[in-house]
Protein backbone atom coordinates (compact mmCIF):
# COMPACT_ATOMS: atom_id res chain seq x y z
CA UNK A 1 0.00 0.00 0.00
CA UNK A 2 1.46 3.24 -1.27
CA UNK A 3 0.92 6.67 1.09
CA UNK A 4 -1.37 7.94 -1.34
CA UNK A 5 -3.73 4.90 -0.78
CA UNK A 6 -3.15 4.58 2.63
CA UNK A 7 -4.29 8.21 3.25
CA UNK A 8 -7.43 7.37 0.92
CA UNK A 9 -7.73 4.58 3.20
CA UNK A 10 -7.51 6.30 6.63
CA UNK A 11 -10.02 9.11 5.77
CA UNK A 12 -12.70 6.68 4.71
CA UNK A 13 -12.30 4.98 7.96
CA UNK A 14 -12.72 8.31 9.78
CA UNK A 15 -15.66 9.06 7.94
CA UNK A 16 -17.29 5.51 8.86
CA UNK A 17 -16.89 6.03 12.05
CA UNK A 18 -18.17 9.68 12.42
CA UNK A 19 -20.70 8.96 10.51
CA UNK A 20 -22.01 6.20 13.01
CA UNK A 21 -20.96 7.91 15.72
CA UNK A 22 -23.89 10.24 15.25
CA UNK A 23 -24.94 9.04 18.74
CA UNK A 24 -21.66 11.42 19.62
CA UNK A 25 -23.25 14.77 19.44
CA UNK A 26 -23.23 16.57 22.88
CA UNK A 27 -24.66 14.81 26.18
CA UNK A 28 -25.16 11.23 24.73
CA UNK A 29 -22.49 8.58 25.24
CA UNK A 30 -22.46 5.39 23.25
CA UNK A 31 -22.47 2.24 24.85
CA UNK A 32 -18.32 0.88 25.65
CA UNK A 33 -18.32 -2.74 23.41
CA UNK A 34 -19.62 -6.05 25.75
CA UNK A 35 -16.03 -7.53 25.66
CA UNK A 36 -13.76 -4.78 25.91
CA UNK A 37 -12.34 -5.76 29.11
CA UNK A 38 -13.99 -2.40 30.65
CA UNK A 39 -15.02 -3.21 34.21
CA UNK A 40 -18.67 -1.65 34.59
CA UNK A 41 -18.66 1.56 36.62
CA UNK A 42 -20.91 -0.69 39.54
CA UNK A 43 -18.23 -3.74 39.49
CA UNK A 44 -15.78 -0.77 40.24
CA UNK A 45 -14.59 -1.41 43.95
CA UNK A 46 -12.49 -0.01 46.57
CA UNK A 47 -8.60 -1.48 46.50
CA UNK A 48 -6.66 -2.84 44.08
CA UNK A 49 -9.53 -2.95 41.11
CA UNK A 50 -9.44 0.78 41.10
CA UNK A 51 -5.67 0.94 41.64
CA UNK A 52 -5.21 -1.54 39.03
CA UNK A 53 -6.56 0.84 36.11
CA UNK A 54 -3.79 3.48 37.25
CA UNK A 55 -0.98 4.86 36.27
CA UNK A 56 0.76 6.70 38.75
CA UNK A 57 2.45 9.74 37.44
CA UNK A 58 5.11 12.01 38.20
CA UNK A 59 6.51 13.69 34.77
CA UNK A 60 7.21 17.26 36.40
CA UNK A 61 10.27 18.31 34.86
CA UNK A 62 10.99 19.84 38.16
CA UNK A 63 11.13 16.22 40.33
CA UNK A 64 13.61 14.88 42.01
CA UNK A 65 15.22 11.66 42.89
CA UNK A 66 13.54 11.21 46.24
CA UNK A 67 10.00 12.15 44.24
CA UNK A 68 10.49 9.32 42.40
CA UNK A 69 11.43 6.93 44.89
CA UNK A 70 8.39 8.03 46.90
CA UNK A 71 6.07 7.59 43.94
CA UNK A 72 7.10 3.96 43.99
CA UNK A 73 6.70 3.30 47.33
CA UNK A 74 3.10 4.76 46.78
CA UNK A 75 2.86 2.47 43.74
CA UNK A 76 3.38 -0.85 45.54
CA UNK A 77 1.95 0.45 48.62
CA UNK A 78 -1.45 0.88 46.76
CA UNK A 79 -0.82 -1.50 43.95
CA UNK A 80 -1.15 0.48 41.03
CA UNK A 81 -0.70 -0.49 37.46
CA UNK A 82 2.60 0.92 36.79
CA UNK A 83 4.51 3.90 37.61
CA UNK A 84 5.12 6.57 35.40
CA UNK A 85 8.22 8.86 35.08
CA UNK A 86 10.29 10.57 32.53
CA UNK A 87 13.58 8.43 31.13
CA UNK A 88 16.34 9.68 32.90
CA UNK A 89 14.33 7.48 36.07
CA UNK A 90 13.76 4.99 34.59
CA UNK A 91 16.41 2.97 35.99
CA UNK A 92 15.99 4.20 39.53
CA UNK A 93 12.23 3.52 39.21
CA UNK A 94 12.81 -0.36 38.24
CA UNK A 95 14.92 -0.58 40.82
CA UNK A 96 12.39 0.40 43.71
CA UNK A 97 9.92 -1.42 42.61
CA UNK A 98 11.88 -4.76 42.25
CA UNK A 99 9.95 -7.44 43.17
CA UNK A 100 6.34 -5.91 42.89
CA UNK A 101 4.00 -6.59 40.14
CA UNK A 102 4.07 -2.95 39.46
CA UNK A 103 5.60 -2.11 36.35
CA UNK A 104 7.62 0.79 34.88
CA UNK A 105 6.23 3.02 32.63
CA UNK A 106 8.31 6.19 30.33
CA UNK A 107 7.33 8.32 27.72
CA UNK A 108 9.14 8.63 23.93
CA UNK A 109 8.62 11.89 21.96
CA UNK A 110 7.46 13.63 25.07
CA UNK A 111 5.65 16.10 25.40
CA UNK A 112 5.35 17.55 22.12
CA UNK A 113 5.86 14.65 19.49
CA UNK A 114 7.93 16.70 17.13
CA UNK A 115 11.55 14.64 17.61
CA UNK A 116 12.39 12.84 14.70
CA UNK A 117 10.85 9.40 13.92
CA UNK A 118 14.58 7.98 14.69
CA UNK A 119 15.11 9.77 18.00
CA UNK A 120 12.09 8.68 19.22
CA UNK A 121 12.97 4.72 18.85
CA UNK A 122 15.87 5.04 20.08
CA UNK A 123 14.39 6.94 23.13
CA UNK A 124 12.14 4.16 23.54
CA UNK A 125 14.95 1.57 23.04
CA UNK A 126 16.99 2.96 25.33
CA UNK A 127 13.97 3.27 27.89
CA UNK A 128 13.32 -0.54 27.27
CA UNK A 129 17.21 -2.18 28.04
CA UNK A 130 17.19 0.16 31.36
CA UNK A 131 14.15 -1.83 32.58
CA UNK A 132 10.90 0.06 31.21
CA UNK A 133 7.94 -2.20 30.27
CA UNK A 134 5.33 0.46 28.80
CA UNK A 135 6.42 3.17 26.87
CA UNK A 136 4.26 6.29 26.18
CA UNK A 137 4.62 7.96 22.97
CA UNK A 138 3.60 11.00 21.57
CA UNK A 139 2.19 10.94 18.06
CA UNK A 140 3.67 12.99 15.61
CA UNK A 141 0.51 15.93 16.00
CA UNK A 142 1.92 18.34 13.14
CA UNK A 143 2.17 15.41 10.67
CA UNK A 144 -1.62 14.35 11.29
CA UNK A 145 -3.04 17.77 10.92
CA UNK A 146 -1.24 18.12 7.53
CA UNK A 147 -3.15 14.62 6.53
CA UNK A 148 0.78 13.15 6.31
CA UNK A 149 -0.79 9.93 7.55
CA UNK A 150 1.79 7.35 6.45
CA UNK A 151 4.35 9.38 8.39
CA UNK A 152 2.65 9.27 11.53
CA UNK A 153 2.31 5.53 10.54
CA UNK A 154 5.89 5.11 10.36
CA UNK A 155 6.64 6.80 13.58
CA UNK A 156 4.45 4.54 15.25
CA UNK A 157 5.16 1.84 13.95
CA UNK A 158 8.91 2.50 14.55
CA UNK A 159 8.67 3.12 18.74
CA UNK A 160 6.48 -0.50 17.83
CA UNK A 161 8.74 -2.33 16.95
CA UNK A 162 11.55 -1.87 19.21
CA UNK A 163 9.20 -1.91 22.18
CA UNK A 164 7.38 -5.30 21.14
CA UNK A 165 10.73 -6.94 20.17
CA UNK A 166 11.76 -6.60 24.00
CA UNK A 167 8.50 -7.35 24.84
CA UNK A 168 7.22 -3.76 26.07
CA UNK A 169 3.88 -2.18 25.09
CA UNK A 170 3.07 1.07 23.87
CA UNK A 171 0.34 3.35 24.22
CA UNK A 172 0.24 6.09 21.62
CA UNK A 173 -1.04 9.55 23.01
CA UNK A 174 -3.06 11.68 20.18
CA UNK A 175 -3.00 14.90 22.34
CA UNK A 176 -6.85 15.34 21.89
CA UNK A 177 -7.00 18.94 22.39
CA UNK A 178 -5.01 19.78 19.36
CA UNK A 179 -7.62 17.59 17.10
CA UNK A 180 -10.92 17.52 16.01
CA UNK A 181 -13.26 14.41 15.60
CA UNK A 182 -12.06 13.49 12.26
CA UNK A 183 -8.62 13.55 12.97
CA UNK A 184 -9.12 11.91 16.26
CA UNK A 185 -10.64 9.34 14.85
CA UNK A 186 -8.24 9.02 11.99
CA UNK A 187 -5.13 8.99 14.42
CA UNK A 188 -6.92 5.65 16.24
CA UNK A 189 -7.16 4.27 13.21
CA UNK A 190 -3.46 4.69 11.90
CA UNK A 191 -2.41 3.56 15.39
CA UNK A 192 -4.44 0.02 15.18
CA UNK A 193 -2.96 -0.38 11.51
CA UNK A 194 1.02 0.48 13.39
CA UNK A 195 0.21 -2.17 16.13
CA UNK A 196 -0.17 -0.58 19.21
CA UNK A 197 -1.16 -1.85 22.02
CA UNK A 198 -3.30 1.51 23.70
CA UNK A 199 -4.51 4.70 22.12
CA UNK A 200 -3.84 7.82 25.03
CA UNK A 201 -5.43 11.01 25.20
CA UNK A 202 -3.07 13.53 26.93
CA UNK A 203 -0.04 14.28 27.68
CA UNK A 204 -1.46 16.49 30.61
CA UNK A 205 0.86 19.50 29.16
CA UNK A 206 -1.34 20.18 26.64
CA UNK A 207 -4.25 22.88 26.48
CA UNK A 208 -6.70 20.50 27.64
CA UNK A 209 -6.84 16.54 29.12
CA UNK A 210 -9.50 14.31 28.74
CA UNK A 211 -12.96 14.26 28.65
CA UNK A 212 -15.32 11.39 28.47
CA UNK A 213 -16.73 12.52 24.55
CA UNK A 214 -12.91 11.61 23.36
CA UNK A 215 -12.62 8.16 25.28
CA UNK A 216 -15.89 7.08 24.09
CA UNK A 217 -14.97 7.91 20.64
CA UNK A 218 -11.50 6.09 20.98
CA UNK A 219 -12.97 3.46 22.27
CA UNK A 220 -15.61 2.92 19.02
CA UNK A 221 -12.65 3.28 16.90
CA UNK A 222 -10.12 1.04 17.73
CA UNK A 223 -13.20 -1.56 19.83
CA UNK A 224 -12.14 -4.16 22.13
CA UNK A 225 -8.97 -5.11 20.99
CA UNK A 226 -7.08 -2.23 22.13
CA UNK A 227 -6.40 -0.21 25.53
CA UNK A 228 -7.33 3.37 25.97
CA UNK A 229 -5.75 5.53 28.85
CA UNK A 230 -7.33 8.41 29.80
CA UNK A 231 -4.90 11.08 30.89
CA UNK A 232 -4.98 14.79 31.76
CA UNK A 233 -6.98 16.29 34.57
CA UNK A 234 -8.22 13.27 36.28
CA UNK A 235 -8.12 14.28 39.80
CA UNK A 236 -11.25 12.15 41.60
CA UNK A 237 -12.96 9.42 41.74
CA UNK A 238 -15.46 10.21 40.27
CA UNK A 239 -13.36 11.81 37.29
CA UNK A 240 -11.97 8.19 37.11
CA UNK A 241 -15.51 6.66 36.90
CA UNK A 242 -16.62 8.90 33.88
CA UNK A 243 -13.40 7.86 32.05
CA UNK A 244 -13.95 4.43 32.90
CA UNK A 245 -17.87 4.11 31.91
CA UNK A 246 -17.28 5.81 28.61
CA UNK A 247 -14.11 3.03 28.03
CA UNK A 248 -10.91 3.91 29.48
CA UNK A 249 -9.14 1.05 30.41
CA UNK A 250 -6.28 2.49 31.66
CA UNK A 251 -6.06 5.81 33.85
CA UNK A 252 -2.91 8.15 34.09
CA UNK A 253 -2.95 10.49 37.01
CA UNK A 254 -0.71 11.89 39.55
CA UNK A 255 -3.93 12.03 42.15
CA UNK A 256 -3.47 8.01 42.44
CA UNK A 257 -3.24 7.81 46.16
CA UNK A 258 -6.28 10.53 46.79
CA UNK A 259 -8.67 8.65 44.24
CA UNK A 260 -8.24 5.03 45.81
CA UNK A 261 -8.09 6.68 49.33
CA UNK A 262 -11.27 8.61 48.35
CA UNK A 263 -12.44 5.14 46.79
CA UNK A 264 -11.80 3.25 50.52
CA UNK A 265 -13.80 5.96 52.56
Amino acid sequence: MNSGELDQLVVRIGDRILSRLGLLEPGTRPARPASSGVPAPGALRAGASIAGLIDHTLLRPEATAADVAALCREAVDYRFASVCVNPCWVSLAVAELAGSPVRTCTVAGFPLGAAMTEIKAAEAAAAVRAGAAEIDMVINVGALRSGDYERVRQDIRAVVRVCHEAGAIVKTILETAYLDDHQKAVACAIAKMAGADFVKTSTGFGPAGATEHDVALMRRVVGPEMGVKAAGGIRTLEDLRKMVAAGASRIGASAGVKIVEAAAS
